[in-house]
């Protein structure tokens, strides 16, 4: 028998943390970066700031949630 950690599921759905809509996960990495997402007014700045700290630097965790957060934006928040 399989058991489903519903915690685990949790940090996936995606919830309003101020002007955003992220992960529990999301935030995780971004705290554990030090990138304080209440600075952010918008998804849009968010994602430029993850882009341009990503061209300085390797790293594979913010580059997962830098996508995670792009392709939110774009099927939530691009008018088709």
């Amino acid at each position: 028998m399989i058991k489903i950690d519903y915690n685990d599921l949790n940090r996936n759905f995606h919830k309003r943390y101020g002007n955003l809509i992220l992960t529990e996960y999301q935030v995780d990495i971004l705290n554990k970066y030090s990138i304080d997402y209440n600075n952010f007014n918008s998804i849009n700045e968010l994602i430029y700031y993850l882009e341009d700290y990503l061209n300085n630097c390797d790293n594979d965790e913010l580059e997962i949630v830098s996508s995670e957060i792009a392709e939110y934006n774009y099927y939530h928040n691009t008018n088709k």
